[in-house]
């Protein structure tokens, strides 16, 4: 599904040092929230509730730990598809829908849905492409990582 830009105002200063902070990792402790929020100066149920509601806003798409599939003997492609603009948003849930899909960005392009998939191996990429074109009856164009890049991801104070 497409999301609305944020309004301006959404994100108060808390919210952007949530969002800074917990991408440099989370505790593994049996209390995690507790501990990430003492660091920033929440109660655990005030950093829970803020994290809840940045993925209600659309500020966030997902919380949870990223693995590294490639490290692990698997692999990553970016795929894009050329979706109907009428057909965006079905066509939007049938991808997402897939467990092997990291993520899905609408773009303004001809190529206007790109997504992440990750998988166990690097033959079932191939093969999940294939599945969500069976499913979506739509192509889709795959593009394998060449080199990797790390861009870190600050929002303004």
């Amino acid at each position: 599904m497409r999301r609305a830009p944020l309004p301006d105002g959404a994100l108060d200063a808390t919210d952007r040092r949530i969002l800074n902070a917990l991408q440099e990792g989370f505790p593994l402790v049996p209390r995690p929230f507790a501990e990430a929020g003492a660091a920033l100066g929440l109660a655990e149920q005030e950093l829970i509730d803020r994290i809840a509601r940045l993925k209600e806003i659309g500020a966030v798409t997902r919380f949870g730990p990223f693995f590294d599939a490639e490290a692990m003997g698997g692999a990553f492609c970016l795929c894009a598809m050329a979706v109907p603009e009428a057909d965006f948003d079905r066509v939007a849930e049938i991808v997402n829908a897939f467990p092997e899909v990291a993520h899905n960005y609408a773009r303004s392009h001809r190529l206007n849905m790109w997504f992440v998939l990750a998988t166990a191996t690097p033959e079932e990429i191939a093969a999940t492409a294939d599945r969500i074109k069976a499913a979506t009856g739509l192509s889709v164009l795959l593009f394998p990582k060449l080199k990797e890049f790390f861009i870190g991801f600050r929002v303004a104070a």
